[in-house]
């Protein structure tokens, strides 16, 4: 048969690749006999061995006539009946010369041997190790036999790998191979030939001490682990390495091959955007990397200007690549979804650069090293735009390190950057500044100046793609008599987005993205576009999607290398608004009704159940709300400790904001209220009081629409907290009066103590300190019927800070006393920190300040642990009193401004008395 269509590759996992499109063969052991065949390609394969190969050493009864159906597999897979020929005494791979990459790494290893040019040698050498993809037969380990022949296939890596190294010093590429030298080292430990040549080229890139080290780190591990000395050979090198011996200097350049010395220079680049603006950061990035050669991987969302930065940039840098210019579309995202196979390209390239067409190579591995060969020593620059993976990428990279391959993607070609030392340059929205000026490029100074704000809104509703504002940017140039705000005024969707092409249609360019994604990641996609946060983190991702935490990794994964989704910090993912829209409408249109509630309800069960934990960690004696499992499909985070817990609600508090209407309006009012209640504590802590209002607001209502009577109470009660923390009095007794109600009504003893004591809390600021401590007094006697200690200890404390406003400081004492026992037998830090605040209190006003600085000093350090930043700024202006009292002005400077840094923070009126406080006391002599 032809074989020249079809090709096997082994030096990796095993694959099947015809016209360019890989082929998947499923089942190891299929796999495990065409890896046999294809080793000994051209040669009959008995049967036994085959069986043997699939089955080791217990075939079952029917293995003959199974290998029967893994042959007629294979041929469906190779693409042609007579692809594997039956022949006595079993088959016979028949897929032609060079269809395997064994037989083209061999033959190319061949062809470095027997050449006489250095620079040709190098050229073969790097095309026959650019064939090895990682651990050859990697998908079909553990077969004895095959095992073996990985083995072989390894030691062939190692030897083409030193070959290609000793090729490379000879033409003078010592400083560039000094990282994968020391790769190679760290792999090879006792390898005395690959030690030898690190010392060569650290040596001769200037290095000498380091390539001396690099002699002795061998020596002490060769002697540590086998007893053994280096070899004369290698002790000899050390010696000329100290000595500076002329014979180990690096060699002459090689001569330039002359592949067709009557060529034009090539000069392919597409004309440069006329319009193009910013990029500054980007452009100075790619500039430093001009001199380095090697491989630039410029990645970005669909739209953002990829293709327009590079052209951009490389007609800039045209002068610094004398021998010229090579570009190429691959059309990795066309719409047609046909991308451009290496082959034609490279091509293209050798066209280019005059090799004529009696030259030119059938074999698509062969026109790699001549294309390798007909680039070396120049100074070309070689733009491969659009590519879908690293495998349509790899075959067209120079190799030679004058020249620098700039590779634009939607996937950030992570192997590219892993395996060829590729440099990323990941390419963000423009910048508002940046967006503002491309429209004025495009529209021109006067318009835009005659409505700025319209303009900036633009900007905003394309969320600064390049691509949407160049859309807009044409409706408004040939629609001159439109005013930009009109014209804003139409930016409502997608639909708005249409240039008059697939090419500039926003939905179009975002959907040649999306059919590069597996169904499960294009799922995701979708199902994103549900949540309601800025980001979100992998876990709820997880739940979201109703997968295992490493499924939704590796779909996260996949989602980042598209460019559809950014991990803008470590573990929390978002995308922008354009893609956002176009995942809306993805959902509404594809996923279900059914499915996509289930995915709200997933994420709502995961924050609840996730706040609801961290809460518990900060506060573990007030849980009042018992919570359902979560649903199938959800994994909610446990965070545990409170540094732990505090973390995780700060990280989410936006999330959880948003997640609180989500639910509302989703019809999951039982989560809405839920919800509220769990992030109280925190949100009160923090000081965020008008969250806290607005998400109890939110909680109210969803409670009362389903009539859950007990989501009604807590919701009142928490209003009834932030109207008093917001100085609300009224609103704050009239909900908290409801809440009572509520509690009574339904028998929750709990709910009535904890409403009392928040009564008494609210008295309390509006200074009617008798009815306070009678509240605390009532919620006292709840909290005991109840047997809740934790509560008890909370309100004894109440009561004894209660007892000192009203000038009963020896009985405050003893309450406090009494509550700080209770408090640290239950291990509440909370309480325990409020109790040490109060006894200061009582000591600070019968005149023991130093006693009171104790105190004080105590409950800072539990605010710290708790992070209830409010108290810990009421207890540093507690501590300045203290000690101005003691005359220590210095020490009250420093407490005061701590809390009017915290209040300031926070917003709260309270700073402008701190503020005064230290007026005066600044007006006051320093001592």
């Amino acid at each position: 048969m032809d074989g020249a269509g079809v090709r096997i590759r082994l030096l990796g996992p095993v694959e099947v690749v015809v016209a360019d499109r890989p082929q998947a063969v499923n089942g190891v052991r299929r796999r495990a006999v065409l890896a046999t065949l294809a080793l000994r390609a051209g040669r009959v394969v008995s049967v036994d061995r085959l069986v043997e190969v699939a089955w080791g050493g217990q075939p079952p009864a029917t293995a003959a006539t199974t290998l029967q159906r893994h042959v007629s597999y294979l041929r469906a897979v190779l693409g042609d009946p007579g692809s594997i020929v039956a022949r006595r005494p079993g088959y016979l791979l028949d897929t032609g010369p060079g269809s395997t990459d064994v037989q083209v790494a061999e033959h190319l290893l061949d062809l470095a041997r027997r050449s006489a040019d250095r620079t040709e040698r190098v050229a073969h050498l790097t095309a026959a190790v650019t064939l090895w993809r990682g651990p050859p037969l990697a998908d079909v380990s553990g077969v004895g036999w095959l095992e073996e022949q990985a083995e072989y296939l390894g030691r062939l890596r190692l030897e083409a790998e030193r070959a290609l190294v000793e090729a490379r010093l000879s033409v003078g590429e010592h400083a560039r191979l000094v990282p994968g030298l020391e790769r190679l080292v760290r792999q090879h430990p006792f390898d005395e030939h690959l030690h030898a040549q690190l010392m060569l080229a650290l040596y001769r890139d200037g290095r000498q001490g380091e390539a001396v080290a690099t002699y002795r780190r061998l020596r002490d591990t060769l002697r540590e682990n086998l007893g053994m000395d280096p070899s004369p050979r290698l002790r000899d090198l050390e010696c000329a390495v100290l000595r500076q011996d002329p014979a180990i200097a690096a060699p002459a350049p090689a001569p330039t091959p002359a592949v067709a010395p009557a060529a034009p220079v090539a000069a392919q680049l597409p004309p440069a955007l006329p319009t193009f603006t910013g990029r500054d950061a980007e452009i100075a990035a790619l500039d430093a990397l001009a001199g380095r050669g090697g491989a630039v991987v410029v990645s970005g969302t669909a739209g953002v200007g990829k293709t327009a930065l590079v052209v951009h940039w490389a007609h800039r840098a045209a002068g610094r690549f004398p021998d010229g210019q090579l570009y190429a579309n691959l059309r990795g995202f066309d719409p047609a979804a046909t991308p451009t196979a290496p082959a034609r390209v490279l091509h293209g390239f050798l066209e280019a650069l005059g090799v004529p067409p009696a030259r030119m190579p059938g074999e698509p591995d062969l026109m790699v090293s001549l294309y390798r060969t007909a680039v070396a020593g120049k100074r070309l620059l070689v733009v491969l735009d659009n590519a879908r993976d690293a495998e349509q990428v790899r075959p067209l990279l120079p190799g030679s390190p004058g020249c620098l391959a700039v590779v634009t993607s939607r996937d950030q070609l992570v192997p590219l950057v892993v395996t060829e030392s590729a440099q990323p340059v990941n390419l963000d929205l423009l910048s508002p500044g940046e967006a503002r000026e491309m429209l004025v490029r495009r529209l021109g100074a006067s318009q835009v100046a005659a409505e700025p704000a319209a303009a900036d809104d633009i900007a905003v509703r394309c969320a600064r793609l390049p691509l949407a504002l160049a859309v807009v940017a044409s409706r408004a140039v040939t629609n001159r008599h439109f005013s930009l705000a009109a014209i804003a005024g139409e930016l409502g969707d997608l639909d708005a987005f249409h240039g008059g092409d697939e090419l500039t249609d926003v939905r179009a360019v975002l959907s040649w993205s999306c059919r590069t994604l597996s169904q499960p990641a294009a799922r995701l996609f979708r199902l994103l576009s549900l949540h309601p946060g800025p980001d979100v983190s992998a876990p709820a991702v997880a739940s979201l999607a109703g997968v295992g935490r490493r499924t939704s990794g590796l779909l996260l994964a996949e989602l980042t290398r598209a460019n559809l989704f950014t991990e803008h910090t470590h573990g929390r993912f978002a995308f922008h608004d354009l893609l956002r829209a176009y995942a809306t409408d993805l959902a509404d249109t594809t996923e279900p009704a059914a499915d996509r509630r289930d995915a709200v309800r997933r994420l709502l069960d995961h924050y609840l159940h996730a706040t609801h934990a961290a809460d518990l960690a900060l506060h573990p004696h007030f849980s009042e709300i018992g919570l359902a499992p979560p649903g199938a499909g959800v994994t909610p985070e446990r965070p545990t400790g409170k540094a732990a817990a505090t973390a995780w609600l700060t990280a989410e508090l936006p999330a959880l904001l948003a997640a609180v209407p989500l639910a509302a309006r989703s019809g999951f009012e039982g989560h809405a209220w839920r919800l509220a209640w769990a992030m109280a504590g925190f949100l009160h802590r923090q000081g965020h009081w008008q969250d806290w209002l607005g998400t109890q607001q939110i909680a109210l209502a969803a409670a009362s629409r389903i009539g859950d009577r007990a989501g009604q109470g807590h919701a009142h009660r928490s209003l009834g907290l932030a109207c008093s923390r917001l100085r609300r009095y009224d609103e704050a007794d009239d909900h908290l009066g409801r809440a009572l109600d509520l509690f009574t009504d339904i028998g929750d003893d709990a709910g009535r103590a904890h409403t009392c004591l928040n009564l008494g809390q609210l008295a309390e600021r509006q200074e009617r300190y008798p009815q306070a401590l009678d509240h605390s007094r009532r919620a006292l006697t709840l909290f005991g019927a109840a047997g809740n200690r934790a509560g008890r200890g909370y309100t004894l404390n109440a009561i004894g800070w209660q007892e000192t406003l009203l000038g009963d400081h020896h009985r405050a004492l003893e309450s406090c006393g009494e509550a700080l026992r209770i408090l640290r037998e239950v291990d509440d830090v909370q309480g325990e920190a409020d109790t040490w605040d109060s006894l200061g209190h009582a000591h600070q006003q019968l005149g023991d300040d130093r006693r009171a600085i104790a105190c004080y000093e105590h409950a800072l350090e539990l605010f710290a642990q708790v992070h209830d930043r409010y108290a810990e700024a009421g207890t540093y202006v507690k501590l300045g009193g203290s000690h101005r009292a003691l005359a220590d002005l210095g020490a009250a400077r420093t407490a005061w401004r701590r809390a009017l840094r915290i209040l300031d923070e926070l917003g709260d009126a309270g700073a402008d008395a701190i503020r005064a406080d230290l007026e005066q006391l600044d007006a006051a002599p320093r001592r």
